[in-house]
Formats: structure tokens, C-alpha cells, sequence
């Protein structure tokens, strides 16, 4: 599965990268609201006098407005940026001030945005054992867990995307953990077969068992473990967009790790740039690029978190049909309206490959993808052509 983004691991390198569109811009400083450069300036003694002679309502309304006019169009927008780190990934936010916001408020909103994730980390991660999923995995074969209305929704969906992906999507691949090492305890030995059939009979995200009426999850059999290492970062992005939003920042985006939410177009009128990485080429290499607007982009990517053993790639993207690395692509990226759907496809799509990937991508409204298969072939679905800019082919090696 993709990484888990609940463990507190070292950040990841980004997989899909905001940039802004033609040569970077030194930025203005910021006008507060109220202060004396943005304030309507008063008509002179003249302007009004010669007003009121004609006709003093009207006149002293125009001249008022003309002043109000002056100061906003000497507004010039500010891009504020903004970091953090949770989910065991590293969070960036951009926005752009407005006449009512300036960069100290849109700093204090980044600062809430981020407190929104660590909040949903502490429910939703594993590495915690007071957490609402690891109290539901301490209770595996005996009884279910009350949980909160939000956890119990990304269960809900997490389920509705195995349902939809053949099982591909799985959050009971963390009846694996410890079997594969490619976090802090990273161990370039793989599992042995024996090791891989002993715990992947216990896959299956039919283990998971929900009660609408107590809003519970339980799990039925005493050796499943859950994890939404593949689907809680999305979900948390969406949070921390609506944060931003409905502070009042019209355009802005927050990645966190390989999941991105754009909103609005910029200042100057461009859209928000995304690149997708190159899987064998260096971090900072992106193969393609393509505009973002009110979506977001999920990148899943066989080159973060893996190893060589014999001239094999092993990496954390695993099958949960066979208990191995998933060997179809060596990259996905979803576009989608929400970073929580994006986020809970990748990784689906990522292991059924370019033909199923693709039919279940066109099957869902508002969703896009590109592929870099097994053999280094991009496959680009039909709502995104037109529409992603190659800058590169995709290196080839191993």
C-alpha cells in the first residue's frame, strides 16, 4: 500500500510539486486592511465644495467611490507560504493575501490547518495506542469499537473503494506490519515465502465489520489489523482546505507529502501547476506537468520507501491479494475533486494496472490519471488529455 501516512516516519520526497506558472515574481509587501495606504482617502476641500454647488449627494457619493476605487486598485496580492509536518510527511501551504487578509492572517490560518491534521492523526494513526484504529485493532476478534462520526467515515469509504477496486485498495494491509520493513526500520531482506502466506490469509477487507446504529468497527478475526495509511492523508488535506476556505482564502493550495488540493486560480490569472515525477530519475525531476484547479492530485510511486535485492525493486506498495510489492506500474497519479478520493485511488489503480486502472478511473466522475507502467509507457485517461504537458519521456532503469 502507499506509505503509511499516520506513521511518524522521515518526511518523503514530494511526488506531485506546486509550481507557479512563468518566472518566479518578487513579491510586494503586504497592505493590512485599515491602514493608511488602503484606507478611501478623503476628497479635498475643493472636490467637495464644488460638488455640493451642483449636486451635493451624488457628487460627494462619486467622490467617495473614485477614492475607494484608488485604494483597491493599488492592492497588489501577496504569496504567503507555509510548512509543518504530520502524518509522518511534510505539509506546504500557499495563498495569496486579499484586501481583507493579510499575510499575518493567512499564516494563522495555515498554523489552523495544520493543528486539523495533527487532530485527525491522533484519531486516525496507528503509532498511537490510545488511538480510536488501534483501539479497534486491540479489540480484533471480540468486540467492535465506538468510534468518532469521522473515523467512522473513512472506514466507510476506505471499504467502498476495495468494493469499487477488486480488492486492490485494502486497509487491512496492516496485518503485515513488521513483515515488510521500509520505514525507520528499513531492512533490504525480503520476507520469506513461507513468512508472506502465513500472514496474507489474513487479508481482506471483509474482515471489517460496520455498525451504522452504534456507529462501530469491529474486526472478526483476532489476527486483522487496519491501517488508513492510504487514505487518511486525503481526507486530512480536505480538512485542512476547508480551513483555508472557510477563513476566507479564495486561492491557495495544501500538499502533504504526495497529496494536493489546489483552489482558485492565482492573481495574475494562471492556474496552479502540478509536476509529476520522474520514477527513476532524481527527486527534483518531474517528466510532465499539468494544471490543477479546484482538484486534487495524488501521486503513488514505487521509488519512495523501496530497495534492490538482485537487480528487483521491493517497495511498500504491496498487493493485498498476494502479500508482495505490486508490480504492474512504477507510478500513478489521480486527479479528482476531493485529495480523499485521489487518495484512495492511487494506490488501487497503481496495483491493477493501466487497463483496469484506467476503466475504473473513467468510471467515476471528475477523475483523471496517468500511469507510468511496468515497462515505462505512460497511459493518460481521457478526461486529462489535452491536458498533461510532457516535459521529458520517463527515465529507464530498473
Amino acid at each position: 500500500m502507499k506509505p503509511n501516512a499516520l506513521l511518524l516516519i522521515a518526511p518523503m520526497a514530494l511526488a506531485a510539486a506546486c509550481r507557479d506558472a512563468g518566472p518566479p515574481q518578487a513579491a510586494p509587501a503586504a497592505v493590512p486592511p485599515g491602514s493608511a495606504a488602503s484606507a478611501p482617502a478623503a476628497p479635498s476641500a475643493s472636490a467637495v465644495a464644488l460638488a455640493s454647488a451642483v449636486a451635493p449627494a451624488s457628487a460627494v457619493a462619486l467622490a467617495s467611490a473614485a477614492a475607494l476605487a484608488s485604494a483597491t486598485a493599488a492592492f497588489v496580492p501577496q504569496k504567503v507560504t507555509g510548512e509543518g509536518h504530520a502524518m509522518g510527511t511534510h505539509l506546504s501551504f500557499a495563498a495569496f493575501t486579499t484586501p481583507a487578509l493579510d499575510a499575518a492572517h493567512v499564516q494563522a490560518l495555515f498554523s489552523r490547518a495544520t493543528d486539523e491534521i495533527v487532530r485527525l492523526e491522533k484519531l486516525m494513526t496507528t503509532w498511537d495506542p490510545a488511538s480510536e484504529i488501534s483501539q479497534v485493532n486491540a479489540a480484533a476478534g471480540k468486540h467492535g469499537i465506538a468510534v468518532s462520526p469521522e473515523t467512522f467515515d473513512v472506514v466507510r469509504e476506505s471499504l467502498h473503494a476495495s468494493a469499487i477496486s477488486e480488492g486492490t485498495f485494502d486497509i487491512t494491509f496492516e496485518t503485515l506490519h513488521g513483515l515488510w520493513k521500509f520505514d525507520q526500520d528499513l531492512d533490504p531482506h525480503p520476507p520469506t515465502a513461507a513468512q508472506v502466506r502465513d500472514r496474507v490469509r489474513y487479508l481482506g477487507w471483509s474482515h471489517v465489520k460496520l455498525d451504522e446504529a452504534t456507529r462501530t468497527i469491529a474486526l472478526d478475526e483476532a489476527h486483522v489489523r487496519i491501517g488508513l495509511g492510504g487514505i487518511a492523508k486525503g481526507y486530512a488535506v480536505d480538512r485542512a482546505s476547508k480551513v483555508l476556505a472557510d477563513g476566507g482564502v479564495a486561492t491557495f493550495f495544501v500538499q502533504a507529502g504526495g497529496d494536493l488540493f489546489t483552489k482558485g486560480v492565482k492573481p495574475d490569472g494562471n492556474p496552479w501547476i502540478a509536476g509529476i515525477r520522474d520514477p527513476r530519475g532524481p527527486d527534483s525531476d518531474y517528466f510532465a506537468m499539468m494544471p490543477v484547479n479546484d482538484h486534487a492530485f495524488s501521486t503513488a510511486g514505487d521509488y519512495e520507501r523501496s530497495y534492490m535485492v538482485d537487480g528487483k525493486r521491493y517497495h511498500h506498495i504491496i498487493d493485498p491479494r498476494t502479500g508482495y510489492p505490486a508490480t504492474a506500474s512504477r507510478s500513478v497519479t489521480i486527479w479528482a475533486p476531493t485529495a480523499f478520493v485521489a487518495d484512495e485511488l492511487d494506490d488501487a489503480v497503481f496495483i491493477l494496472g493501466p487497463q483496469k486502472g484506467l476503466a475504473l478511473v473513467e468510471s467515476i466522475d471528475g477523475v483523471g490519471a496517468v500511469i507510468v507502467d511496468a515497462h515505462d509507457k505512460v497511459w493518460t485517461s481521457k478526461r486529462l488529455e489535452g491536458h498533461v504537458q510532457m516535459v521529458h519521456p520517463p527515465t529507464d532503469a530498473p
